[in-house]
Parts: structure tokens; sequence; C-alpha cells
């Protein structure tokens, strides 16, 4: 059913014979719960609507913290969500880059966290932002830095974010301190290894780079080459005194789909605990196709 927003010409796309079901208000009214993905500054316009209708809501990572109830991730505070009104998501890279943080975590109990962003400079198509022959640098540290103490606040994370001229996919660069310990290669592969949303790879594999999941996404007949999990190099894992260093790929169109799914599981307390939504999402969305 496609319904107007508001200032929407109705008669236009009657006219087009493409049939208008009626207005916002009315599908809000119509919902269970709302996957509020306007620019970021919409949703929190949007959400007097919901509060009207006393209906629930999920915000794209682009709003600001203050939408929600909840700054939430599947994996690190699902708990946290169940029967929420207003859960509000992680961007794709904070997403991935908290799933690889948290099954450390969870596995060796870290403390500290560095991280290094290269950031793809757009979507595919979005020429509006236009592509130039330059590295851009942000200030530090990066917003995924602080959101992932946001929702992490026992971990400290400090991070730095540079823009690329291209379109696929992000790769990140972190290093994991334990609280004590040494985190070796191997206990951190397997570690990775069993994560649902992980898929470890290696360069001899042909996994030579962002466009090498793209395509690989295409092989396995995913519409649109849309990747859900984020992959993972196993050449890149190396040890630096107790702390482990990795690099992860994130798939930016396709990578915050879980954890969305997560959030509609959580807010609606159609399963209570984290480890059962998120293993419900991951047969739903069949993750790990192809995985061995």
């Amino acid at each position: 059913k496609l319904f107007l927003v508001a200032g929407a010409d109705r008669a236009k796309f009657e006219a087009l014979g493409i049939p208008v079901a009626g207005t916002f208000e009315e599908m809000v009214q119509q919902a269970d719960i709302i996957l509020d993905s306007a620019p970021g500054g919409v949703g929190v316009k949007n959400k007097e609507i919901y509060k009207k209708y006393n209906k629930k809501a999920v915000f794209q990572g682009g709003e600001k913290n203050e939408v929600a109830d909840v700054f939430f991730h599947g994996y690190a505070n699902y708990e946290q969500g169940v029967g929420a009104d207003y859960l509000k998501l992680t961007s794709c890279n904070t997403t991935g880059l908290i799933r690889a943080v948290d099954a450390l975590d969870r596995t060796f109990g870290l403390k500290q966290v560095a991280i290094t962003i290269i950031r793809r400079v757009a979507d595919p198509g979005d020429y509006h932002r236009g592509l130039t022959n330059a590295l851009q640098m942000d200030k530090a540290p990066s917003h995924q830095a602080v959101d992932l103490m946001t929702i992490m606040p026992h971990i400290e994370a400090t991070g730095i974010l540079v823009h690329t001229p291209v379109t696929h996919g992000h790769i990140i660069t972190v290093v994991a301190t334990p609280k004590e310990g040494k985190i070796t290669r191997d206990a951190a592969i397997a570690c990775f290894e069993k994560h649902p949303r992980i898929r470890v790879v290696s360069i001899d594999e042909g996994f030579q780079g962002n466009a090498s999941f793209f395509r690989y996404a295409r092989d396995l007949g995913n519409r649109r080459g849309d990747m859900f999990e984020v992959g993972l190099w196993r050449d890149a894992v190396v040890e630096t005194g107790d702390a482990i260093m990795f690099a992860i790929n994130i798939p930016q169109e396709a990578v915050t789909i879980p954890e969305t799914i997560d959030a509609v599981r959580a807010a609606l307390s159609m399963q209570k605990e984290g480890g059962e939504g998120t293993a419900q999402t991951n047969r739903y969305l069949r993750i790990g196709k192809g995985k061995t």
C-alpha cells in the first residue's frame, strides 16, 4: 500500500495509474510499529504523529539520540529495548563495529578500542555528493567511537575517520585491548567465526577489498548485491602486545537490516532475550548462506 506524506500531489499518482491508499497519518493508524527512515531531523517531527496515535517507532541512525528511549543494537543491548516505545538504530559503520567488539567483549572482556574508518563517500547513484581525487579527514573522535561508548559505556573508545572516493562499503581497522590477559590471533578468529553476522574470509580466497564482497554477494544470489554480514579478513587479524588488531568490511546498504528487525522484535516484546531475538532474525533472513 502506498501512503502519501503531507504536500504530495495525490492526483499526479492517480493520473499515472498508481493507487493511493491514504495519508501518512492513516498509515500510522494502521501500523503495528513504524520504521522511520526519513532524512535526519524529519523523524523527530514524525514522532509527534506516532505519539498522537500511541504507536511505537524505530528511527534510523541519522536522527539525534534524544528522539528515542533506547539507542539500540541487537547484540549489545537487546534487552534494554524490550517493550520500549521508541528505539534508534546505530549507523551502518557503528552497527558492524559493535558486532565485532561485542563478540570480543563477551569472550575476553575489553577495556579499550581504537578504530580507523576508511569511509565510502556516498552510496552508489548519489551524484549530488560528487567524487573527488582526494581523501578527506574528519575531526576526531569519530561519532562511531562515541556511539559505541554510548551503547557499551564500560569500554573506552576513540577513532579517526577518512572519507574515500569509493561507493561500495567501508573498511574499519580496530585495535581491541582486553581488561586482563592477552587475546591471541587464533582465539580471536575462533570468536569471530562463531558470530552469525560476521563472515571470516581471506585474501587468497579472492577477497582483495571492498568490491570483492559486493561481487560475492551477487554470486550468492542476493538481490542488488546486498549483504547482511560484515566481512572480516583472517589475514588482517594480528597480535599487538596483549591487544588484537583486525579489519572488517561494512556493506553499508544492507548491514543495518538485521538490527532493524531485532528492534521490531524487542519493541513488540516478540522475544524478550537477545540471543533468542537475534537468532530468529538470522533464521528469517537466512544469514550465513554460503558460509563454510
